[in-house]
C-alpha cells in the first residue's frame, strides 16, 4: 500500500525519498481536487450533513485500520475530548456541510477556488480575535486576494453580481470555520497527541456531530447507500479524501517541511477546476481563470514569512 511505504523508505534513499515526496504532493492535489467532484455527484441523493456523516464515517475506517496496521496506539482515554469536540465540529464537520450546501448552488470548481482564501482568512481571523501579529506582507496579500474575490464574483453593471449569494456566502463561512479552527488548534489541544490520534479523534467526533444532525434533519435512503456508483464515491471522498489524505499530508511535513505541504494549497484548485470541466462539463469562465491566478498570487504573499536578516541572525548566535 502507497501511503504505508511512505513510512518505511530510508533516509539513505535521498533521491527516491524526493521523488516520493512530490509524488505524494500531486497525489494529494489529485484527491483533494477530486473532493469537490465527489461531493457534486453525491448531492444527487443525500443531503449536506449526511455527505459529512458519510465521509467522516468512511475516513474514520482508513484511519483505524491503519493505526491498527501499524500497531498505533489511539489513546481513547487520555485524549482530552471536550477540546477536541470542538475542534472537530468547526474545523471539520461544519466546514464539510457548508461545502456541500455551496455546491448545491456553485460549480465545483468555483468551490475550490474560494476554499483556497483559508490561508487569507486565517491571517484575519488571528489578527482581530487571537492577537496575532501581522506584517504589511500579509496585508498586501490580502489586498491582492479581495481582487481575485471581486473578479470571481463576475461583477459588472448589468449584473452587478454573477455568482449566487447563498452559494458564495456559504463557502466563505466554511473557509472562515476552517480559519478559526487552525486558531483554536493552538489554544485547545495540547501538545503530545501523534497525528493518528489527531485524525482519529477528529474524524469520530465529526462523525457523531454530523450524524445527529443528519439523521435529525435529512432523510437517508438505504437503496442510495448500497448503490455502486455512490459507494465508489464515498471511497474517493472518505476513504482517500478523509483518511489517505492525512497520512499523505503528514508525510510531506515528516520528509519534507510544513512550508512544502502547505504548496497543495495552491494545486487543489487547478485540480479541482480540472476535474469539474473533464468529468462534470463545467464551463470555465475567464472571470473563474483569473480569480483564481489573483487569489492564489495573493494567498502565495501573504503566506509568506519573513526572513531574518544577517544581523538578527549573528545576534541569534551569540
Amino acid at each position: 500500500m502507497f501511503t504505508l511505504a511512505l513510512f518505511s523508505v530510508s533516509e539513505k534513499e535521498g533521491v527516491e525519498l524526493s521523488r516520493l515526496v512530490y509524488l505524494a504532493l500531486i497525489t494529494l492535489s489529485l484527491i483533494w481536487g477530486g473532493s469537490f467532484f465527489f461531493i457534486k455527484m453525491l448531492l444527487h441523493d443525500f443531503g449536506p450533513w449526511t455527505i459529512a456523516f458519510l465521509r467522516s464515517s468512511t475516513g474514520l475506517v482508513v484511519i483505524v485500520c491503519i493505526m491498527l496496521a501499524l500497531k498505533k496506539p489511539f489513546g481513547i482515554r487520555t485524549i482530552s475530548w471536550v477540546p477536541m469536540t470542538i475542534m472537530a465540529l468547526i474545523n471539520t464537520a461544519i466546514p464539510w456541510a457548508l461545502i456541500a450546501l455551496s455546491e448545491t448552488r456553485l460549480p465545483s470548481s468555483m468551490a475550490s477556488v474560494l476554499n483556497a482564501t483559508t490561508p487569507v482568512w486565517t491571517i484575519i481571523v488571528g489578527v482581530l480575535f487571537f492577537r496575532s501579529v501581522s506584517s504589511k506582507r500579509q496585508w498586501l496579500g490580502i489586498g491582492i486576494a479581495t481582487i481575485g474575490l471581486i473578479v470571481l464574483l463576475g461583477i459588472n453593471p448589468v449584473t452587478f453580481i454573477s455568482v449566487d449569494m447563498f452559494g458564495f456566502s456559504c463557502m466563505i463561512a466554511a473557509t472562515f470555520c476552517y480559519a478559526v479552527g487552525s486558531q483554536l488548534s493552538k489554544n485547545l489541544l495540547t501538545i503530545g497527541y501523534s497525528m493518528y490520534q489527531v485524525t482519529f479523534g477528529t474524524l469520530l467526533c465529526t462523525m457523531i456531530g454530523s450524524g445527529i444532525m443528519a439523521f435529525s434533519t435529512e432523510e437517508i435512503s438505504l437503496l442510495h447507500l448500497t448503490s455502486l456508483s455512490n459507494i465508489l464515491m464515498l471511497v474517493g471522498l472518505g476513504a482517500f479524501g478523509s483518511g489517505i489524505a492525512y497520512i499523505l499530508f503528514y508525510f510531506m511535513i515528516q520528509k519534507g517541511s510544513a512550508e512544502f505541504a502547505t504548496m497543495v494549497t495552491y494545486l487543489v484548485p487547478c485540480t479541482a477546476v480540472l476535474w469539474g470541466y473533464t468529468l462534470l462539463n463545467e464551463h470555465i469562465k475567464w472571470t473563474l481563470l483569473v480569480g483564481l491566478v489573483i487569489i492564489l498570487t495573493g494567498v502565495f504573499i501573504a503566506s509568506r514569512k519573513n526572513k531574518p536578516n544577517h544581523s538578527q541572525v549573528q545576534s541569534e548566535d551569540q
